[in-house]
């Protein structure tokens, strides 16, 4: 063998077609870790693995001798310690010095096969990786289609929100206006004045009033404040005006008229605690023959009564609010009057915007002003307020000259 052959970067050996090993050049001596005094002689097989052996007798030998080649066959060679050396071998069969050989070039692949199986991890990661973004992918549109279908669902809701918002504005301008027309104008003749002035702090009001004129010499005045404002405490304002207005028309006493009320609310809210209101309320009877005024007090802000001297009175509560308790007695008390004496009945809205000058003083300052001029001036102090927060409450107010 000559020297280049002996030293080529691949393995080469010869055989007889009986398998006995005729040449081992130096490269694949060195891969098994033999010498050649080791394998030359010798039958393939001890270089071959045991699983091999039955391969290469089968398929190499046959082959190679029906062909008279083989190209690329994997086989697994035996080192001298035991190690298999995965190889791919080609081999061709030709005749020297009369006698059949079979040359062989065999390249180990050991690291091809660290490559190939490296390769095959990469590929199984890319494969995965590819696999997650075409997961991802589709649950991106999935999430998508779920987004645009919330979108639209969304651009629906905001849709039938903002007519059901028109209709509702609608529905409470109707109303408001329906509450403020039931409101009692003014009364002004020889006996009595009586001016009023109603606010709502949202588009209807907490507050209600009524006054009117029973006979040729008696009226009936009432204030009515009911805990809260807007639409739950306007609907049981509207509830008692029906009521309260059927009552003083009749001329009823100060205490029935407090006592039916009461009742009234007992019978909206019989055991739902949730819904459950009071309210504040005021009465006067008048009578301007026998200049006397009966009243009763449940929980309201005081009466301020100022005769013509300027000297005032404070009609406190006696009584509480209307819906706190059952079977509630009504005190009813009742004083004279003098002509040219002046009445301001009002509730807390009014009251606290008004602070730090107390009604009492804004009247007493003011009794030279004719009723109107009053009114007017009490509404200045209103809109000149600087306490703000005041202006969230429902505000109202019954100016009264007694002549």
């Amino acid at each position: 063998m000559n020297e280049q052959l002996n030293q080529a970067p691949c393995g080469f050996l010869t055989l007889t077609k009986d398998g006995i090993i005729l040449s081992v050049n130096e490269t694949l001596l060195r891969v098994l870790d033999f010498s050649s005094d080791e394998l030359v002689g010798q039958h393939i097989n001890k270089t071959l693995t045991k699983s091999t052996r039955i391969f290469f007798h089968l398929y190499f030998m046959q082959l190679v001798t029906v062909q008279h080649r083989v190209e690329e066959m994997y086989l697994s060679l035996n080192s001298k310690h035991d190690e298999d050396t995965p190889v791919l071998i080609n081999a061709v069969l030709n005749e020297q010095q009369d006698q059949e050989v079979i040359s062989c070039i065999i390249v180990p692949i050991r690291k091809r096969s660290e490559y190939e199986n490296q390769l095959l991890i990469a590929k199984k990661v890319a494969e995965d990786a590819f696999k997650e973004k075409e997961k991802a992918h589709l649950q991106l549109e999935i999430a998508l289609q779920n987004l645009e279908a919330n979108q639209k669902e969304l651009l629906e809701i905001n849709k039938q929100n903002q007519k059901y918002n028109l209709d509702t504005y609608r529905e409470l301008q109707l109303a408001k206006k329906i509450q403020e027309r039931s409101l009692t104008k003014p009364i002004c003749n020889d006996s009595i004045h009586i001016e009023s002035y109603y606010k709502a702090s949202s588009g209807l009001s907490g507050d209600i009033y009524g006054f009117y004129k029973i006979n040729e010499h008696q009226y009936g005045i009432i204030l009515l404040d009911v805990m809260g404002h807007g639409i739950s405490s306007a609907l049981i304002t509207m509830s008692l005006q029906s009521l309260f207005q059927r009552l003083i028309s009749t001329g009823v006493s100060a205490s029935m008229v407090m006592k039916e009320l009461d009742h009234h609310l007992h019978t909206l809210f019989p055991s739902d605690e949730s819904v459950w209101h009071y309210c504040t309320a005021i009465y006067l009877f008048i009578d301007t023959a026998k200049h006397t005024i009966e009243y009763v007090n449940a929980g309201h802000p005081p009466l301020i009564y100022q005769d013509s001297d300027g000297e005032q009175l404070e009609l406190y509560a006696s009584s509480p609010p209307l819906g706190t308790f059952d079977n509630i007695h009504f005190e009813t008390k009742t004083f004279s009057y003098k002509k040219g004496s002046r009445i301001i009945l009002y509730t807390d809205g009014v009251s606290e915007s008004l602070e730090p000058e107390p009604i009492n003083s804004l009247l007493l300052k003011h009794s030279a002003l004719s009723l109107l001029q009053f009114k007017e001036k009490i509404l200045h102090s209103l809109d000149n307020q600087k306490e703000t927060n005041h202006k969230k409450d429902d505000q109202c107010f019954i100016v009264v000259d007694l002549k």
